[in-house]
C-alpha cells in the first residue's frame, strides 16, 4: 500500500477577529482567514487568503486569545467542501482543518500603530 501525506503549514496574519460558533452536537468551531504575502522579483508582494477551521478547546483558545492582524503559525490539513446552490450552480472552497495553532502575536512589523493593512474581509 502506498502513503500519501496530507499536511500544510502556514505562518500568516489573521484577517479577521475569530468568531466561535457551536455545531449542532454542541462542538466548538472557528473559522479564520489567514494572509500569507510573497513577494516576486521586483520588491512587489502578492497576499493568498486561506480559510483555516479549528475545533472543540483548540477554536476556544484561538477564539479567546487571537485578534485580527495578529500573526500565527497554522499545521493541518487540506479539506475541500463542494455543494450545489439552489440555483444548481456548483460551487467548491478548499479549507485548511488545523491540528496545530501557535500564537506569534502582533503583527505590526516595525509599523506604527496608525498604518494599517487593508483586508478583504
Amino acid at each position: 500500500m502506498s502513503r500519501t501525506i496530507n499536511r500544510v503549514e502556514l505562518l500568516g496574519r489573521v484577517g479577521t477577529d475569530p468568531e466561535l460558533r457551536k455545531t449542532q452536537n454542541g462542538t466548538a468551531v472557528v473559522q479564520l482567514h489567514l494572509a500569507t504575502d510573497r513577494r516576486n522579483g521586483n520588491e512587489d508582494s502578492q497576499t493568498n487568503w486561506h480559510t483555516v477551521v479549528c475545533w472543540d478547546k483548540q477554536a476556544e483558545a484561538v477564539a479567546q486569545y487571537v485578534q485580527k492582524g495578529e500573526r500565527v503559525y497554522i499545521a493541518g490539513r487540506l479539506n475541500q467542501h463542494s455543494w450545489e446552490t439552489d440555483s444548481g450552480e456548483r460551487r467548491s472552497r478548499t479549507e485548511v482543518h488545523a491540528h496545530e495553532v501557535i500564537f506569534l502575536g502582533s503583527s505590526n512589523n516595525g509599523r506604527s500603530e496608525n498604518e494599517t493593512e487593508d483586508s478583504p474581509f
